[in-house]
């Protein structure tokens, strides 16, 4: 099963949605919005992603610099912050078994899906 954790009013998210969609094959959408995912699961999604904390970080966002999230340094620290503003999650996010992608730019989306 495919998962996206999509931001509705995210450009990008909608054009991954809308290739999943084309893609024919069964999928669930995560809205991580309006359900924030728990600290486990942003965890499990690192390591699925082979990226660090920092990484999945949407580092212009006003709310990163308000934060002041670029002087931590510990990871752990930072996958809490996540944990506790998932608007500063990197979107859209696609996730098959033990797989995943950060879908920008789109091709990256394309290129999971083939």
């Amino acid at each position: 099963m495919r998962t996206i954790w999509h931001n509705p009013k995210c450009s990008k998210s909608r054009e991954a949605l809308q290739l999943l969609e084309e893609s024919a094959k069964a999928y669930e959408v995560f809205n991580y919005l309006d359900t924030p995912p728990a600290r486990d699961e942003i965890v499990d999604l690192l390591s699925k992603l082979g990226v660090s904390a920092r990484e999945l970080m949407r580092t212009k966002e006003d709310l990163y610099k308000e934060l002041g999230v670029a002087s931590i340094t510990d990871e752990a620290k930072l996958i809490d912050v996540l944990a506790e503003h998932p608007k500063l999650i990197e979107r859209p996010i696609l996730i098959e078994d033990n797989g995943a992608v950060i879908g920008r730019p789109v091709e990256k989306v394309i290129e999971f899906l083939g």
